[in-house]
């Protein structure tokens, strides 16, 4: 009886089994954008997926993939424009989610400025912020409508988007996100008006995803962080009030009118399926990027993104 009493008091004793611990690199400091990764977090979704996640803001940008491709983080959060070039110069990365499911840059002018219709930009000063990119965008939106870049005057105007276009310095600008800048603009007192790129000669792609190393990627942690994060995504979709006070409770910086406005516009934008993969948006922009002269030839999905529910 004292051996039973002494098994079941170690038993007892024993710690739990202890989580897979797992670093994902934010593309920016946290916005709506990340709605289901820290809605996952909050819940304890990513727990109970046997997930101990720790979630890092860079100091830079466009540091996480690099970092993902050096093997000194499991995930980052990334954009599909940018996993095509970085593919195509080396990078060993793999598309393996969709964080938002649809473009959130536009063209953004004044709403009551001269640029009524994209044919108006001839001779106008656009914004930019990131080049390459962003110019091969431009050229398609322009081309649809019988102009070129050569048609326009490109200012860098650095992160400076809104403020830039509010101030005169440019008639538009490219690379604003439509549940920011539109809503900054807004807050501000200047309407804003948004053509959306998707709707103007570009085609249709992913705007955050998550990418990990190819040669190094744990497919089951990954599939596990992509199930919290779908979990996530259902409960903001159900509960969009109660998933904002979830949100916003996790720091006083994005409790203003702006991150509650973005909050509301990114909602429908969130993939229902992190896991699915739409084939067709990466052939359509590998092409794209390879015909705007960006890339050299074109490469198979297969070299730039997986879908881990099919595997």
């Amino acid at each position: 009886m004292k051996h039973l009493t002494l098994a079941a008091a170690l038993l007892a004793a024993s710690p739990a089994v202890a989580a897979d611990e797992m670093t994902v690199l934010l593309d920016w400091f946290v916005n709506p954008d990340h709605g289901p990764i820290i809605v996952a977090q909050e819940k304890g979704y990513f727990a109970d997926q046997g997930l101990d996640v720790e979630i890092i803001a860079p100091a830079d940008p466009s540091d996480p993939p690099k970092l993902v491709a050096a093997g000194q983080a499991e995930l980052a959060i990334s954009y599909q424009p940018q996993l095509h070039l970085q593919v195509a110069e080396g990078l060993p990365l793999k598309r393996v989610g969709t964080l938002v499911a649809t473009p959130l840059n536009c063209l953004l002018v004044l709403e009551d400025g001269p640029i009524k219709e994209i044919g108006n930009l001839k001779g106008a000063k656009i914004g930019y912020s990131v080049a390459g990119v962003e110019e091969a965008l431009l050229s398609a939106i322009l081309g649809k409508h019988g102009l070129s870049v050569d048609d326009v005057e490109l200012v860098n105007v650095n992160w400076s988007l809104s403020p830039s276009l509010m101030s005169g310095q440019v008639d538009a600008v490219l690379g604003a996100y439509r549940n920011f800048e539109l809503n900054q603009m807004e807050i501000e007192g200047v309407e804003g008006k948004c053509f959306y790129i998707e709707e103007e000669g570009v085609p249709t792609y992913d705007e955050l995803i998550y990418v990990a190393n190819k040669d190094s990627m744990d497919t089951d942690k990954i599939r596990r962080f992509l199930r919290a994060t779908e979990l996530a995504t259902q409960y903001i979709v159900n509960h969009p009030e109660e998933s904002w006070t979830v949100f916003s409770g996790t720091s006083p910086e994005l409790q203003d009118e702006l991150n509650e406005m973005a909050w509301a516009d990114t909602l429908p934008r969130f993939a229902l399926r992190p896991e699915a993969l739409d084939e067709g948006r990466y052939v359509r922009f590998e092409q794209f990027l390879s015909d705007a002269g960006l890339i050299t030839g074109t490469r198979a999905v297969d070299d730039l993104a997986v879908d881990l529910g099919e595997q």
